[in-house]
């Protein structure tokens, strides 16, 4: 399974690919960051992720996207900028018919150091350690993105059989009791 990882932002948007299944060895087949100019328009600035977006989708060809979840923050720019930068990932892959899966920040954070309350050196140091890198990858933005791939080959079992269970739940018929107690 190959998927690109995006953490979202409007100044700097993590973007990375790892390949792997659960339960062997992952492998990095990229890393970096889409930056934007802090100077230029909202609009702007989202052609240029998506563009960059675009790119890694070409040369990457992931068969998943991963995209963190945005979550409510006291700085509502902010928000409003990481929502806007989330939205153009899933666009992106929505236009190749490519999964988006959304991943709370503390549900990678858990999946990849053990505990969904970990810090960034925390999140950077296990991505190393699992990809067998020589370094974190910089910025955070990377790391992240990559933790959010790893994540996502980690759950996507799991997720997958639960669906699966729901949807066989919802095609059983239930049985009816009558008034007399038989069963039709």
């Amino acid at each position: 399974m190959r998927v690109l990882g995006v953490d979202p932002g409007l100044t700097r948007c993590g973007v990375g690919v790892v390949d792997g299944v659960a339960g062997r060895p992952l492998t990095m087949a990229g890393v970096g960051v889409v930056r934007t100019p802090a100077d230029a328009d909202t609009a702007h600035r989202l052609v240029l992720i998506e563009r960059g977006i675009e790119e890694w989708l070409d040369t990457h060809r992931p068969e998943y996207v991963a995209v963190e979840r945005v979550f409510s923050q006291h700085n509502v720019r902010t928000v409003m900028g990481t929502a806007q930068a989330s939205a153009v990932a899933m666009l992106c892959a929505a236009r190749r018919g490519l999964p988006v899966a959304l991943h709370t920040p503390s549900e990678v954070k858990a999946a990849v150091t053990g505990s969904g309350r970990a810090d960034k050196a925390q999140v950077g140091a296990m991505v190393t350690r699992l990809l067998r890198l020589t370094a974190p990858p910089k910025p955070a933005d990377a790391a992240d993105a990559l933790a959010l791939a790893i994540c996502h080959i980690w759950r996507a079992p799991a997720v997958n059989r639960l669906q699966q269970a729901r949807a066989a739940a919802r095609r059983t018929p239930v049985p009816v009791r009558t008034l007399k107690g038989t069963t039709r």
